[in-house]
C-alpha cells in the first residue's frame, strides 16, 4: 500500500490538519491521513481506487496544493 507525502505550504494550524484529514480521507481508496503544522506536511496512506493524481487534485480543491 502506498505511502506518500506532500509539503503543503498553505498548512498553518490545526484546523487546516482538520480539514485535510477530513476531506482526503473521504476519498475511496484513503486508508489515513496525518498532518503535521510544524513540519507543513500531509501524509497519506492509499490503495486502488485512490491515486496521487486523485489526492492531489483535491488538496488543490480545498485549497491546500502540494507543493512541487
Amino acid at each position: 500500500m502506498p505511502t506518500v507525502t506532500y509539503k503543503i505550504p498553505n498548512i498553518s494550524c490545526k484546523h487546516c490538519v482538520h480539514t485535510i484529514k477530513m476531506e482526503v480521507g473521504e476519498l475511496p481508496g484513503v486508508k489515513s491521513v496525518e498532518g503535521s503544522v510544524a513540519g507543513r506536511t500531509a501524509t497519506i496512506t492509499f490503495e486502488a481506487p485512490a491515486t496521487e493524481e486523485a489526492i492531489k487534485a483535491l488538496l488543490s480543491e480545498i485549497n491546500y496544493p502540494a507543493a512541487d
